[in-house]
């Protein structure tokens, strides 16, 4: 059974960074991808950042520039480095292991959930 559990969230400021960190295991699929996604109040989740089992990243637009994805298959850990954080960034931040492919869990493979961990932004 595959289970996806984050940590790393807090409170930081505006122009502040955070590390969130993604642990995942129970992975059984040779091809897989694990994702960052986040969710904003009275937002749709969106997906942020994206890694596979070859270390190919995919960066979603909120991402560019200012996240970093990395990985660390050995311990099956997947991290979101996130610097000049800004207000609009705050949100609900989910990690997902996706069987298959990067498709931010919208190619219809399996996807498996963290429980998500908060991330607040402040002026």
């Amino acid at each position: 059974q595959v289970q996806v559990v984050e940590s790393g969230g807090g409170s930081v400021q505006a122009g502040g960074s955070l590390r969130l960190s993604c642990s995942a295991s129970g992975i059984t699929d040779s091809h897989y991808c694990l994702a960052w996604f986040r969710e904003a109040p009275g937002k749709e989740r969106e997906g942020v950042a994206g890694i596979d089992q070859d270390g190919i990243i995919t960066y979603a637009a909120p991402a560019k520039g200012r996240f970093t994805i990395s990985a660390d298959n050995a311990k099956n850990m997947v991290y979101l480095e996130m610097n000049n954080l800004k207000i609009e960034d705050s949100g609900t931040y989910y990690c997902a292991a996706e069987e298959a492919l990067c498709t931010y869990c919208s190619g219809g493979y399996s996807c498996y959930w963290g429980q998500g961990t908060q991330v607040t932004v402040s002026s």
